[in-house]
């Protein structure tokens, strides 16, 4: 069982920045990709970064430019730092984690969700 708690959410006004943060705990033996995701009132979960544990990472296109993810391997935790932020970037945001258990077997993650809200 893997964990993942995500932190950093919260009230910004539009051209503002956050920094989210998402702590994998529990009994794993590695985890692979992590990403973000998000999903606003009446959309579907979209993807909005992923990261490999090589640090590639890729990013929605409606983000490139203005988001960074990046990750601690040491600490597995994933960060997403968000700047220029705008009010359709609001959503609940996710963090999700591909994770391999003892018997080397993949399986996905997700955390609860954090509220991102951009508004004047």
């Amino acid at each position: 069982q893997v964990r993942l708690v995500e932190s950093g959410g919260g009230l910004v006004q539009p051209g503002g920045s956050l920094k989210l943060s998402c702590e994998a705990s529990g009994s794993f033996f590695s985890i692979g990709d992590m990403g973000w995701y998000r999903q606003a009132p009446g959309n579907q979960r979209e993807l909005v970064a992923r990261i490999t544990k090589g640090g590639t990472a890729d990013y929605a296109d409606s983000v490139k430019g203005r988001f960074t993810i990046s990750r601690d391997n040491a600490k597995n935790i994933a960060y997403l730092q968000m700047n220029g932020l705008r009010p359709e970037d609001t959503a609940v945001y996710f963090c999700n984690a591909r994770c391999m258990d003892h018997d080397l077997l993949w399986f996905d993650s997700w955390g609860q969700g954090t509220r991102v809200t951009v508004s004047s």
